[in-house]
């Protein structure tokens, strides 16, 4: 399907993948007005978000990196770096490896590298706020208003203590890009990631920031848009790269 996407600016294509029940227009605000003076900023709506109106949650990320290639090409965008959080940062890493050619540079954060020896309890305390969720009318109706489809789909996928990809994490050696992972000192899980990235490849960076945890580009986002603008100029292609030094 093709994605309601948010667009603005002009330069090389930066696409923001948002994270879970937000929107491409409510989640990397910061970023996006920083990013659209020198790029074309591209904030898609993911399937079942947004104005992206779809309940069909089955094998959802694989469909996600189908859907943003679709709507890529609708917008004549044959490469772009890509950036991503949570579960945006998902759909980004199963993106990169399904559809590569598009990808000229791949930045994640919020983003488990391996499945924690005490997953199940975080899972189970998880779902219990989802729960809470469910019962708070106020952010429900918020949610209502924010989603055309039925985002409660979601939150029931999410349920299933198999939902996280961790076979998909816990290695990037295969990526072809250069990818950049940018993780807060405040979540143990994510930090290890740090830690074994980089050794897996030599395409893979590393920034682990101060006071964040894991929504970084939300709890920094001047030294997140500062150290992705500096990724973003290394990874452009010669050509570009040479017209933005110059």
């Amino acid at each position: 399907m093709i994605l309601h996407t948010h667009r603005q600016g002009k330069g090389e294509p930066v696409v923001f993948l948002h994270t879970g029940l937000e929107t491409g227009a409510t989640d990397f605000e910061e970023q996006q007005s920083y990013f659209a003076a020198k790029y074309d900023v591209i904030a898609p709506d993911l399937r079942g978000h947004g104005r992206s109106s779809h309940n069909d949650f089955e094998d959802y990320f694989h469909k996600s990196a189908d859907d943003l290639k679709e709507t890529l090409d609708s917008l004549n965008v044959t490469r772009a770096h890509i950036v991503g959080c949570s579960l945006g940062a998902l759909v980004a890493l199963f993106f990169a490896r399904k559809h590569e050619k598009y990808v000229n540079s791949l930045t994640i954060s919020g983003l488990m590298p391996g499945k924690p020896d005490n997953w199940k309890e975080m899972h189970k305390q998880d779902s219990t706020m989802q729960a809470m969720l469910l019962e708070n009318e106020e952010a429900v109706s918020f949610l209502d208003q924010q989603h055309d489809s039925d985002w409660r789909a979601f939150i029931h996928m999410a349920k299933d203590e198999s939902w996280y990809p961790f076979e998909e994490t816990e290695d990037l050696s295969d990526i072809k890009s250069p990818v950049l992972f940018m993780v807060g000192e405040g979540n143990q899980h994510e930090v290890q990631g740090a830690t074994f990235y980089p050794n897996q490849s030599e395409r893979v960076q590393v920034a682990v920031l101060p006071f964040a945890s894991h929504l970084v580009h939300v709890q920094q986002p001047d030294i997140y848009s500062q150290i992705l603008s500096q990724f973003l100029v290394k990874s452009a292609p010669q050509m570009q790269r040479g017209d933005v030094d110059g």
